[in-house]
């Protein structure tokens, strides 16, 4: 039947036209799609020998793939990608039944199409997820797979929330990352995401919730009512809100419709799957207080409460942390969370504390993120102002206008500032040498001090102030020293008016002096009058260079920023000499107090130059090979051709590309093996690959769900008399959220009437035995654990349920050895046994060795002769 399709087939196809399907007998390389309705033509070979009269195939063909006496080769059957990728084959052709041609290998590509729908690993999620959490901080994940070509888009998944239950007012609170499954809050989420409110209360000394809950009820119903719990509806109803609260799950808050497709999502042709995800909001209980604000100084008995934190685990045990390591830390907490002021404080030693709460369970892990809590120190008026200087000293110049600025002066007050307790006040108290009226003023607000009266030196030199300064509670005196000088009517004159040529090379450090240069003046020495600055008035623009002046009329060209030869290759400084005085009225200054110098540039051969200082790089560590990380911009000053190499990538994950520094993934990222680590970017010459630049990038890896929770023992047993519970443990080389708590079930399908399975903790559960056996008998039992975002296998776990000895171990008669030992047993076993061997050796030889001195014959016998 085959047959006679495929020579309808044949004769439709050479009416359509099949010549590219046609060639010589030779080794071939043929695409065919999976699925490929038959029979199906794939290529119609001819042989060079005219007498042949039939072909033959053979090789990988699954018997799905035949070749016609006149050389076509088609398909009997659909080619699955799934079960094989390629299929080789060898073609001969023959004469009657002996080969004249061949073998050639013809190669079958067998390519992918889209016959799959993607699925979900499961077909309900659960989550919990605590209000307030950060807007985009994933807390659970869904997985889906594909089994068509990884490498095509037929498996490339998209992931959409198709729905949110409840959304009353169309405001999405859930988000989902499309490639990877995500899911977190929308900033919405983040805002409006509130938890139903329940019972809170301490925890009880027994640790029984429901204990404590009667005892909370009875606290508030007083008195104690008649009607037994059970029966009374209010407790009942408090106690099903309480037992939401420890099972939040059974009634969810939000359901989640979430959506994956393949190809990407972007065709209407894509396949689709759905699943749903649970999601129960708990309220967060772990908050911050605000900021607390403690006056200083504050009398009181300490230690005095100051906050109450409560962790969102009752059992937590609760530890404070210093931000600050150099100072004292004057706080503690209790086990029920109540933060402590253990002492008065000082504002002025220090005006804020952050106190770090920790919240952590009996192994010293981590229950809670770490919260902040600000303590601010309120001031109180307990310091004095304080004169900068013993003596301030202003100078004026001889008739000077009244009202003329000499200075202001300088006082501070330790309180806080802008508030009261720092508010400063001045009063000029007494002028020496006393005159009819004041010759000064000061202004009670900021301490400026201005003059009253044209002032002469043939009446005084100099003037002396009594200031006193004061806040609401303190006052101090201050000295000033006011000091009439002649009036400026000299300039400053440079010795030099023009400095010449200066040449400096572009490396030459910053700090480096370039010349000297001198003023006079020819005023009152010692006065403002006469006192020198000089500036750099033109050719400065990018402030590459700066005057520093010294005290004997001097002053010194200082280069204070790289030179760049490629933006300024030569520049001509123009440097004017000034008196902090003012002139004399009418007069000016005039070229001689103004120099010049020029400065010339010598180009040096650079090493490139990165575009950043730092260079960090977050990334999954599922990162596809290939996937670009960072691309590392640099330059040559000269503009000269430059290449880049990578160094100090241990695990050799990392590739760059020498000509344009894009950075590279080549092989496969491991989080597990390696958290963060660091790699050193060259950029060099082409043409000089000494001269050379470095920076460093730093990678971190994210983490994503690529293990699963696997038991730390596989084996375990209980003695028939004494059955006790057996403890799994399990690990997961992941962080969160995708380790633990794990939940621990049987399979769906292999439910065991004789064994029940309890969680213990977020690590470990407890396997029961119902009912024990009545001999000796070891059970395999597989055991499904799975992390927090629903990721997992299924493991055996063998018991053996046995006659014990008095120290609790199994019996094992003479010749039997049923239950395997462990490698270390089996070791400890042998080792004992040859050291066993070796002793008895030992006592044997030192014992031949004893027997042999005492045969020896003793000083002056003879021995016999035989």
């Amino acid at each position: 039947m085959h047959l006679f399709l495929f020579s309808l087939l044949i004769g439709i196809a050479a009416g359509a036209g099949l010549d590219d399907k046609k060639g010589p007998l030779e080794d071939k390389v043929l695409d065919v799609p999976e699925a490929a309705p038959v029979p199906y033509a794939l290529y119609q070979f001819h042989a060079a020998n005219p007498d042949v009269n039939g072909f033959r195939v053979s090789g990988d063909s699954e018997g799905k793939i035949q070749i016609s006496r006149d050389g076509w080769l088609y398909l009997e059957e659909a080619l699955v990608w799934a079960h094989a990728h390629t299929h080789t084959l060898q073609v001969e052709a023959l004469v009657d039944t002996e080969p004249v041609e061949g073998p050639f290998t013809v190669t079958i590509n067998v390519l992918d199409i889209n016959n799959h729908a993607p699925s979900f690993n499961q077909t309900d999620y659960v989550a919990v997820i605590r209000e307030g959490s950060v807007a985009g901080v994933p807390f659970t994940r869904v997985f889906a797979s594909d089994l068509d070509d990884p490498e095509s888009p037929n498996s490339h998944l998209s992931y959409s929330l198709v729905n949110q239950i409840p959304n009353k007012h169309s405001t999405p609170f859930f988000q989902i990352n499309t490639e990877t499954g995500e899911i977190s809050t929308t900033e919405e989420g983040q805002r409006l995401l509130k938890a139903r409110e329940g019972v809170v209360y301490s925890r009880s000394q027994d640790g029984s919730s429901h204990d404590a809950l009667k005892r909370k009820f009875d606290e508030y119903c007083s008195p104690i009512q008649d009607v037994p719990y059970e029966l009374n509806p209010f407790f009942t109803c408090v106690e099903r809100a309480e037992m939401r609260r420890l099972n939040p799950l059974e009634d969810p808050d939000f359901v989640l419709f979430v959506r994956v497709e393949d190809l990407g999502g972007q065709s209407e042709n894509a396949l689709s799957s759905n699943t749903r995800v649970n999601i129960a909001v708990q309220q967060n209980l772990w908050v911050a207080p605000g900021p607390i604000t403690i006056k200083e100084h504050l009398v009181t008995t300490y230690p005095m409460l100051i906050a109450k934190v409560q962790s969102n685990t009752q059992s937590a045990l609760y530890r404070l942390v210093q931000k600050e390591r150099l100072l004292p830390f004057p706080f503690s907490v209790t086990p029920e969370g109540e933060v402590m002021l253990t002492e008065q404080l000082d504002r002025e030693e220090k005006s804020r504390y952050t106190v770090v709460v920790l919240a952590e369970d009996h192994e010293g892990n981590e229950l809670d993120p770490p919260i902040e809590i600000q303590v601010l120190v309120e001031d109180v008026n307990d310091n004095p102002p304080v004169c900068h200087l013993d003596e301030t000293v202003f100078e004026i110049q001889e008739n000077e206008l009244p009202g003329s600025p000499l200075g202001q002066l300088q006082v501070s007050d330790a309180d806080e500032e802008n508030t009261a307790n720092s508010l400063l006040s001045y009063t000029l108290q007494i002028q020496d040498p006393e005159t009819s009226s004041p010759m000064f003023s000061i202004d009670d607000i900021t301490g400026r001090v201005q003059s009253r009266q044209l002032l002469k030196r043939r009446d005084a030199t100099e003037y002396r102030l009594t200031v006193r300064v004061h806040d609401p509670g303190f006052s101090t005196e201050c000295k000033v020293v006011i000091k009439v000088i002649d009036v400026n009517n000299e300039v400053p004159i440079f010795e030099r008016s023009d400095y010449g040529s200066h040449t400096l090379s572009e490396d030459t450090p910053v700090g480096h002096t370039l010349l000297t240069v001198k003023a006079t003046d020819a005023d009152d020495p010692g006065s403002g009058s006469s006192r020198i600055e000089f500036h750099i008035t033109a050719g400065n623009e990018d402030g590459v260079f700066a005057m520093e002046t010294e005290s004997n009329g001097e002053g010194r060209l200082v280069l204070v920023k790289p030179l760049d030869f490629e933006t300024t290759p030569s520049t001509r400084l123009q440097i004017d000499t000034r008196n902090p005085e003012p002139l004399m009225a009418g007069m000016q200054y005039e070229n001689q107090s103004t120099a010049f110098v020029t400065v010339e540039i010598n180009d040096v051969d650079e090493a490139p130059e990165f575009d950043m200082d730092i260079l960090d790089v977050v990334l999954p560590e599922n990162t596809s090979l290939g996937a670009s990380v960072i691309t590392v911009g640099a330059k040559d000053p000269e503009g000269k051709l430059i290449e880049f190499k990578l160094e100090g990538d241990t695990k050799s994950w990392l590739e760059i590309d020498p000509a344009t520094g894009e950075i590279k993934t080549k092989a496969k990222l491991d989080r597990e093996v390696l958290e963060a680590f660091d790699v050193t970017v060259i950029a060099f010459e082409k043409a000089n690959p000494q001269l050379s630049s470095e920076r460093v990038v730093s990678v971190r890896l994210l983490d994503v769900n690529d293990n699963v929770p696997k038991l730390l023992e596989t084996q375990a047993f209980i003695c028939v008399k004494n059955p006790k519970p057996v403890i799994l443990s399990a690990t997961d080389a992941d962080s969160a959220p995708y380790s633990q708590p794990f939940t621990f079930t049987f399979p769906q399908s292999k439910k065991s009437p004789n064994w029940d399975i309890s969680s213990i903790d977020g690590t470990s559960a407890k396997l029961t035995m119902k009912k024990s056996p009545t001999e000796d008998k070891t059970f395999v039992i597989p055991i499904n654990i799975k992390d927090s975002a629903g990721m997992g296998v299924t493991h055996k776990f063998e018991v053996r349920v046995c006659n014990c000895t008095e120290l609790g171990y199994c019996y094992i008669k003479p010749g039997e050895h049923g239950f395997k030992y462990g490698m270390p047993i089996t070791i400890g076993i042998l080792g004992g046994t040859l050291g066993f061997i070796v002793l008895l050796l030992v006592i044997v030889f030192h014992r031949i060795k004893k027997d042999n001195e005492k045969r020896k014959p003793q000083e002056g016998e003879t021995q016999p002769i035989l």
